[in-house]
């Protein structure tokens, strides 16, 4: 087990297989604005949905000794793939609490009236044992189209959300969906929120989209607040670190609307 010492003005670590899990920093920052934190982007090895659970947990160990380094308090594994795959893992070997991600299958099931579910998440999320448990666990009556939604991070990484090729790939994967009358489509991968807007003008208005981000932030309060670690100063403006191991441009674009952020490349 590894020990650390951690006080309320130490960061909060957020780490995922690239930006994708910038929608999950907004909502923590949005909901914890006195927090500091420090963002680790793995854009080099994204997605980690193609990878190995072997090559996953290698990633998210060297990921969380970055973020360890760097005296965070807390860790939030801003990646649905990783999540599922290495958290259990982390939390065993770690003395700091760890916040995942896991794909929102059963508020789907209880909201659904149609009793389909879609859910769009990555190969590495839905072949993994919690993802397994997690779906096993809802109504039994309600049936869960899975689609793997291969291809989608790679464009987002690329800065294509608005290509073509963009919208003939989410079509191909959501237009079963939609033939299928599923009332609720769940994003079970961070990079996802970016496309609800594209998602919407092929699914239209009702389906309900559901994803992650402000139940992740809520529970991070209450961790937090749990364990006397949540930052109630407000002496300075609290800094907000995001280091990537790959090309800056798309993680510029998607923050460009919070200038206080420091974006820095940097292999790790």
């Amino acid at each position: 087990m590894h020990t650390t010492t951690v006080t309320k003005k130490q960061p909060i670590g957020i780490f995922d297989s690239g930006i994708g899990g910038t929608s999950i920093w907004k909502e923590i920052h949005a909901l914890l604005p006195n927090e500091e934190t420090i963002y680790l982007s793995d854009s080099f090895n994204a997605p980690y949905g193609q990878q190995s659970k072997e090559k996953i947990l290698e990633l998210s160990i060297k990921n969380t000794e970055f973020l360890v380094a760097q005296n965070c308090k807390l860790i939030v594994v801003a990646c649905n793939t990783a999540t599922t795959n290495a958290i259990s893992y982390l939390r065993a070997n770690y003395s700091i609490p760890f916040i995942g991600i896991e794909p929102a299958i059963k508020p789907a099931s209880i909201l659904t009236k149609s009793k389909k579910i879609g859910i769009l998440a990555t190969k590495g999320t839905l072949n993994s044992e919690l993802f397994e448990k997690t779906s096993s666990n809802i109504d039994k009556e309600v049936q869960i189209i899975e689609q793997v939604g291969e291809g989608l991070v790679e464009l987002i990484e690329n800065n294509k959300i608005d290509s073509q090729e963009m919208h003939e790939l989410l079509t191909s994967y959501l237009a079963p969906m939609v033939q299928e009358e599923v009332d609720c489509l769940v994003l079970g991968c961070t990079h996802y929120p970016y496309l609800i807007p594209k998602i919407k003008e092929i699914i239209g208005n009702n389906i309900q989209i559901i994803d992650s981000g402000e139940a992740v932030a809520k529970q991070t309060k209450k961790v937090l607040l749990q364990r006397d670690l949540l930052n109630d100063s407000l002496a300075t403006t609290p800094s907000n670190f995001f280091y990537i191991n790959n090309n800056k441009t798309t993680l510029e674009n998607i923050l460009k609307d919070y200038p206080s952020v420091v974006i820095e490349e940097r292999f790790f």
